[in-house]
């Protein structure tokens, strides 16, 4: 009887990483675009470390502007780092330490004070994190924290939750508890008090991960509600999630960008064989994820 050897994946080495990318990262515009896209966040060299041990090698990753763009990868791939440096909450990790350029608007975002980047680049977590006081308090805690009029009050309530689509639900019980809503109306009361102080982008991680399918339906149409007016990042392990909302997408592996592009591209023809196997369910094993630890690289086919 006659065995057939497993076929693996070839390892590009470090050298030939500037070659991969040059050659799968091609920025498009999505297909119902009017103008060409532009870019309001922009990572280029990006490498980040967590105590000595590098986890990012070298990202370079456009975020367009009134767009979503989703991170997809296998787990421990990067893509959590990658999108906490994008407001650098990873910092606040001990041992960290991120080099390379982020910017926002062409501004270099890591000579900012972090504080006032966070209140332009906000973040959505993966467990909802309502704090123990009325639905419209909760959305107004950074509102008044940043001294905004009162007299706007009841305009920003009233817009940010018709955003996260959660006014008709709780518009007439505002002064109830956020910790009486169900999880999935909790996750979007979040979304609601990170846009009420007006980012430029949201940040979101996992946000449908706690959620039932009823719950993550509502927060898909919440974040397909955002597009045009905000910029959203999303990091989903969920990859039909990723082909339903976003308009561009960013497929992770061993900390490195293996593929970035239009979804609907990568979803039909992606340049890379590993995105292939990847979108389609097929996993690489881990025997393969111990190869690349012990030499960081890219997989193709």
């Amino acid at each position: 009887m006659t065995t057939t050897r497993p076929t693996r994946k070839r390892v590009v080495p470090n050298e030939l990483m500037p070659v991969m990318a040059a050659a799968t990262t091609d920025f498009a515009p999505a297909p119902d675009a009017q103008f060409p896209v532009q870019n309001v966040m922009e990572t280029k060299g990006l490498r980040v470390a967590y105590s000595g041990r590098e986890v990012l090698h070298g990202i370079d990753l456009p975020v367009a502007r009134g767009m979503v763009t989703a991170m997809v990868g296998p787990s421990g791939c990067g893509k959590t780092t990658l999108l906490r440096t994008l407001n650098r909450l990873a910092e606040l990790t001990p041992g960290c330490v991120a080099n390379g350029s982020i910017t926002i608007d062409g501004e270099e975002s890591m000579a900012m004070d972090p504080v006032l980047l966070r209140r332009r680049v906000g973040m959505v977590f993966q467990r909802p994190n309502p704090f123990p006081m009325s639905i419209r308090e909760n959305v107004l805690y950074g509102v008044k924290a940043q001294g905004h009029a009162a007299e706007r009050h009841d305009q920003i309530v009233e817009s940010s939750l018709r955003r996260a689509v959660l006014w008709d639900e709780v518009k007439d019980r505002l002064n109830d508890s956020a910790l009486a809503l169900s999880g999935g109306q909790q996750q979007r009361l979040c979304i609601a008090r990170t846009l009420a102080v007006a980012p430029e982008v949201v940040l979101m991680d996992e946000p449908a991960g706690s959620l039932d399918p009823r719950s993550t339906a509502k927060l898909e149409e919440s974040i397909l509600a955002l597009r045009g007016d905000y910029t959203v990042v999303i990091v989903t392990h969920d990859v039909p999630q990723a082909h339903r909302v976003s308009d561009f997408l960013a497929f992770l592996y061993a900390g490195h960008l293996v593929e970035y592009g239009e979804t609907a591209t990568l979803f039909t023809k992606p340049r890379a064989d590993a995105t292939r196997d990847y979108l389609a369910g097929a996993l690489i094993t881990a025997a393969e994820d111990e190869e690349i630890e012990r030499e960081p690289a890219a997989v193709i086919a």
